[in-house]
């Protein structure tokens, strides 16, 4: 059942196993955490929830109990974790662990595969905008039952705290990560002891452990116990966290954090909230905030759970800012401005186009839907989505990387899909309710990403048609050239087999070039991170010419002069970086209508394109050491 390429299981991230696992629960565990806040209320308390009798909240509870155990225990601890990729987790993890024929049969095509984690890593951006709205709100609502007249304040309150939250997003986490772990160490304890202390006084609701009450509970209810599977699914959100930040923590330390900690306090607290509405059912309504009497600890209990609705919404932003970069590696996503925030951990990013465009639509969500209750109806789908693509990704890498027996291999799938397809279908019924929100969130990322892909494509076949062999142009370079003049000339070079459409552009309209030529291939690799011993290969091709290849991965952002410094430094490339000018193509392009690409698809990439981030800065290139030619296309 284990990778048999990569079986280690302890991340690519120092430290003990104790660091790990408090790291872990710090930031890991934050979504999943803070679901006890709306997921049983959700059941129980809500309009389209059921009524508070033993017979439904028993059946609730088991539910509950029971898509823990399966979704988050079973599926993402027991096997999805085991796809790692060189340590890293995440749904395009997942796919670059596919061989080459299962991602890509054909320069412009996408397998069904593909197709599907670009839907899932939408449905993400989607997960992304509404997790810190409904966390942050569900949090604050609390208030209301010390302070009735506080309800008018509970949305401006809501956004100030998200304000707050993405403006930070610049320093980076380095600093105030460190305290994510005893905080929510201390909320875990909290609402387990919260939850024992009621189960305590009401130890019937242990009966949920049966499954045979949630069996119960479809019997009896049919269609709209069905329905509220929407509903119940919230309480494994955040467990697709746990696989996207394995690469952080290491599989084993979040293990140990779930079962030794997390679940039974998740556990606790549910069965905790059953118990006080066994006893008080007016309380179904606010089951969480009721486990505590109203007053002073009911304000401590809002205190507390708010810093923790802020981290779990910071795992959703990071792991967006880790999304956006790996799609752009990976040729999804056009370049995008990536601060690193953080001089030793390579995964501390922030992005600060990402950051305000989530912003903006967490707190139109805010301001549109007011209550946590209404955007429930929203959040659930995208998860269910999600956890659905993972499932047949996993199902396509154990098939055609691992070499799984068939029988084998269907049986996981159908185990995993009797679960995430009854949430996806019952969360499908609330499309109308707000669930429409992450699908159309989901459908313009999934849009962008195919259309940039295939404009990239279509961009390079462009140039290959119009570049001669790089072969024949250099042995035609002394006829081309009048004049060499002293210095270097890096050309980005996106084949290392053509000639660079920049270079071809230069001599063509200028006939000189400078006495040392390098020629820079820079290839994401399908793995996190390089290291540093492969990461340069230097061909001298030429007299004074220099083809260098720089192997990066998925999770690196590309720094050219970095690169370079390195072939120098191992003695691989005889030229000074103080005499390097960097040439780089800007191409404009033309409405047309020979075009591969279709009108409107070729307006979207074109303004995508002109949208992007510079080349320059995006590469780590000095802008006084940088000439840019321009070519007009037509694609």
């Amino acid at each position: 059942m284990t990778n048999p390429q990569h079986p280690s299981d302890d991340g690519h991230h120092g430290g003990s196993l104790q660091a790990l696992v408090i790291g872990a629960i710090g930031i890991v565990f934050g979504d999943i955490g803070t679901s006890p806040l709306y997921a049983f209320q959700e059941c129980v308390g809500s309009p389209h929830g059921v009524a508070p009798t033993r017979e439904n909240v028993l059946g609730v509870l088991s539910l509950i109990i029971w898509s823990l155990m399966m979704v988050v225990t079973v599926k993402y601890l027991g096997f999805i974790m085991r796809a790692d990729n060189r340590g890293e987790g995440g749904i395009f993890s997942l796919l670059a662990l596919l061989p080459e024929r299962a991602r890509t049969p054909g320069r412009v095509s996408f397998t069904p595969v593909a197709l599907a984690v670009l839907v899932g890593a939408g449905l993400l951006y989607g997960d992304g905008i509404i997790t810190p709205a409904i966390s942050v709100l569900s949090a604050v609502e609390g208030i209301k039952l010390v302070a009735p007249s506080f309800e008018h304040w509970v949305v401006p309150t809501t956004v100030v705290i998200l304000l707050g939250l993405f403006g930070i997003q610049r320093h980076g986490t380095a600093g105030i990560g460190r305290l994510f772990g005893p905080v929510m160490i201390l909320w875990f304890a909290v609402i387990g002891s919260l939850g024992l202390w009621h189960l305590v006084h009401n130890p019937t609701v242990l009966a949920a452990f049966s499954p045979l009450y949630g069996v119960r509970f479809f019997a009896h209810h049919g269609w709209h116990g069905f329905k509220l599977l929407g509903s119940v699914v919230l309480c494994v959100t955040g467990g697709e966290a746990l696989y996207a930040d394995m690469g952080h923590f290491g599989a084993k330390s979040i293990r140990y954090a779930w079962l030794g900690f997390i679940f039974p306090a998740l556990v606790l607290c549910y069965l905790g909230q059953g118990a006080l509405v066994l006893g008080h059912p007016e309380l179904a309504r606010t089951p969480f905030f009721g486990m505590v009497p109203v007053g002073g600890a009911t304000i401590a209990l809002v205190a507390l759970a708010a810093p923790a609705t802020v981290i779990a919404s910071q795992a959703l932003i990071s792991g967006v800012f880790s999304l956006t970069q790996q799609a752009v590696r990976l040729g999804y996503l056009p370049r995008v401005l990536i601060r690193h925030t953080s001089g030793s951990a390579e995964g501390q990013i922030y992005i600060p186009s990402v950051n305000w465009g989530l912003a903006i639509a967490c707190i139109a969500l805010v301001l549109a839907f007011k209550e946590s209750s209404a955007l429930a109806a929203a959040y659930g789908l995208a998860v269910c989505g999600t956890m659905a693509i993972t499932s047949i990704t996993y199902f396509a890498v154990i098939r055609e990387t691992w070499g799984w027996s068939r029988g084998k291999s269907w049986a996981l799938l159908l185990l995993f899909l009797a679960f995430d397809i009854p949430y996806l279908l019952a969360n499908l019924l609330k499309f109308f309710d707000g669930g429409y929100l992450p699908v159309l969130v989901g459908a313009f990322f999934f849009v962008v990403m195919i259309v940039w892909k295939m404009g990239r494509t279509h961009l390079g076949d462009y140039f290959a048609e119009r570049s001669p062999p790089l072969s024949g142009f250099l042995e035609s370079l002394a006829s081309r050239v009048s004049a060499r003049t002293p210095g270097t000339s890096v050309f980005l070079a996106s084949s290392a087999t053509g000639t660079p459409p920049v270079l071809f552009h230069h001599v063509e309209r200028l006939r000189v070039l400078q006495e040392r030529v390098v020629l820079l291939t820079i290839t994401t690799e399908h793995i996190p991170m390089v290291s540093k011993a492969g990461r340069v290969k230097v061909e001298d091709i030429a007299p004074g010419v220099y083809r260098v290849i720089a192997r990066c991965g998925f999770m690196e952002t590309p720094q050219v002069p970095a690169m370079l410094a390195q072939a120098i430094e191992e003695g691989l490339l005889p030229i000074k970086l103080a005499d390097v000018t960097y040439y780089l193509g800007r191409e404009t392009f033309i409405a047309g209508t020979k075009g591969k690409m279709g009108p409107w698809t070729e307006s979207l990439f074109a303004f995508l394109n002109r949208n992007a981030h510079s080349a320059p800065m995006y590469f780590g290139v000095p802008a006084e050491k940088v000439v840019e030619l321009g070519v007009q296309i037509d694609l």
